[in-house]
């Protein structure tokens, strides 16, 4: 069954906020509407994700939107499934998933990315994101 964390359903939200501001800072898009509807029954349930299954039409479609702005594939080039690992040591996925990701749906990927962003231990997440924050670190260093 495939599911929609509530931290997808946050965001979701922020991004409709900044592309649909309110115009009198009190009125919600349509889209807002719809997802905080989910959300706030998320929050009332205690619930950290819900079924797509049952999901309503336009909240749906508003995550989608959401969805189509975030980047599709962790994959950072460097995969180590191809040499047998059961995970890559590049993005963390596994080879089911990096074989079957043109398949699986918006939200099953977004499952993967769940995964793999709490684990933190592929070179994704790891290797690339120190060497990032030591250029920035030097660049600001240079100012």
């Amino acid at each position: 069954m495939s599911t929609i964390h509530i931290t997808d359903i946050e965001a979701a939200i922020n991004y409709w906020r900044e592309i649909t501001p309110s115009s009198d800072g009190i009125t919600l898009s349509r889209e807002v509407r719809a997802l905080a509807k989910v959300y706030a029954l998320m929050v009332y349930f205690k619930e950290e994700e819900v079924a797509v299954n049952g999901f309503p039409k336009l909240a749906y479609q508003a995550w989608l939107s959401w969805y189509e702005s975030t980047p599709d594939t962790p994959c950072i080039a460097i995969c180590s499934t191809s040499q047998g690992d059961p995970l890559c040591k590049g993005c963390g996925r596994t080879f089911e998933e990096v074989q079957l990701w043109t398949e699986l749906t918006a939200p099953q990927k977004r499952m993967v990315w769940k995964r793999i962003t709490q684990e933190g231990s592929s070179w994704r997440f790891n290797r690339y994101s120190e060497r990032a924050a030591e250029s920035l670190a030097k660049s600001q260093d240079s100012r």
